[in-house]
């Protein structure tokens, strides 16, 4: 399997048409905007433009850390894959999450996390997401 993940090209792109978010809820159900893994969210409308909430695929998750069940498991790209057997809807990833990515799916009161799967991307009229592969590269720090 490829490494890969969702990124954000340039939020200053979008202009909160949600097509993200209608592809990624019916990708994975007919749940409607209640059950999609992706987030688009006003700072402003036109005026301000718009945040687009994605799990950007952390190489050690807080919300991984988190869950007492191990029902998140780590990615070999990033992020993490959600084990929903193993899930006992504590809620403890929806708080971790630094990124307010995870998700919450009311009917099953079960969390909703990006599988990555890139399929978002081709709905974006305005290519405001893009699949890239992992760098292996590690980027040194300045000395202080």
């Amino acid at each position: 399997m490829e490494k890969s993940r969702l990124a954000i090209v340039d939020t200053e792109r979008c202009v909160g048409c949600q097509s993200c978010m209608f592809a990624c809820a019916r990708r994975f159900g007919d749940g409607g905007l209640g059950k999609t893994c992706i987030g688009v969210k006003s700072a402003g409308g036109l005026e301000r433009g718009f945040v687009v909430i994605i799990c950007r695929a952390c190489d050690n998750p807080p919300c991984a850390k988190v869950c007492p069940t191990n029902a998140l498991s780590l990615r070999e790209s990033g992020g993490v894959n959600l084990d929903l057997k193993k899930c006992i809807s504590c809620r403890n990833c929806v708080d971790a999450c630094i990124m307010k990515a995870v998700f919450w799916d009311n009917e099953n009161n079960k969390p909703m996390i990006c599988v990555h799967c890139g399929y978002c991307v081709g709905f974006c009229p305005h290519n405001v997401l893009k699949m890239e592969k992992k760098s292996s590269e590690v980027i040194p720090v300045a000395p202080q």
